[in-house]
Parts: structure tokens; sequence; C-alpha cells
């Protein structure tokens, strides 16, 4: 069975034009890349744990602030890894200072076969994109949520 991760797409409307929230990772992995490397805020969905519940926790794990709804399902998205991301909507109620986001960290062994463990955020930083903008930023599996948030958007309207 493929691992399953739930996340939220955060949007607001700023400066003219809808935005969403996008996470880039940390760790010495990413640190130079930049295009094609953001995502949502998103996580592993526990054992017996509901999806959406997970999605709010990885998010104000990875924020470091709760984000409320109302909520909207967007669908699941196969990755290029095999993983499934279950992904709702959600405009932010609160305003997300993206500058002062407060990650949980991760432990890894670095530099590689040193024997030393470093500490990492799991994000690094977080930016307000347009959807032309985010298209550029996010990860090429996640581009399917921008698509299908728009023509959400779109319904709506």
């Amino acid at each position: 069975m493929a691992k399953r991760s739930a996340g939220l797409l955060i949007y607001r409307q700023a400066e003219g034009s809808l935005r969403v929230l996008l996470v880039h990772p940390g760790g010495p992995f990413w640190a130079k890349k930049d295009d094609g490397a953001w995502s949502i805020p998103k996580g592993l969905v526990g054992e017996n744990e509901d999806a959406l519940t997970a999605a709010q926790r990885e998010t104000e794990e990875e924020l470091g602030i709760k984000v409320d709804g109302p909520f909207a399902r967007l669908g699941d998205y196969r990755q290029p890894g095999g993983k499934i991301v279950m992904t709702w909507s959600v405009e932010a109620r609160i305003d997300i200072d993206v500058a002062a986001i407060k990650s949980n960290t991760f432990t890894m062994e670095w530099p590689p076969r040193s024997g030393s463990m470093k500490k990492f955020p799991e994000v690094d930083r977080a930016g307000w994109f347009t959807l032309p903008e985010a298209a550029v930023k996010v990860l090429a599996g996640q581009r399917p949520m921008l698509s299908d948030f728009a023509r959400q958007q779109d319904a709506g309207q």
C-alpha cells in the first residue's frame, strides 16, 4: 500500500490577486534548490488517523500556527515516488506572517558518514505566491493541486 500524506493548500486574497502559501523544505539536500522544490504544508497520516486531522497537525508542526477551516477537499495526488497526498484548500482567516514561521526539527547525520548528528528545521521558509509563481516553485507532483484549486475557485465565484 502506498504511503499516505495529507496537506493543506492555504490561500488568501492579497495585492489584488489570489495567493497560496508554500513551504521550502529544510536540511542540506534542499538548501540550494528553489524552483521546483517548494510544497504545500503536509506530512504522513498516522495509522487510524483522520486525514484532515493529519493535514492540520502537519501544517501546525511546519508553520507553528493552527489553521482552521472551513476546508474544501481538492483530491488525492499520486507523487512521482508513489506516495498519495490527500489535499484540502482553506482560506487563511488569520494573517500568516511567513517570516515568523516556527517549524519542528529533524536530526540526521551531516555531513554523510561523519558520525556527527545535526538538527535541521523541517521547513526553513515559507512564502505567499500567485498561482503562476507557485506553479514554478512547487514540486512537479503537486502542480495538479494548483490546477484543481484554480478550477475550484472559478466554480465558487
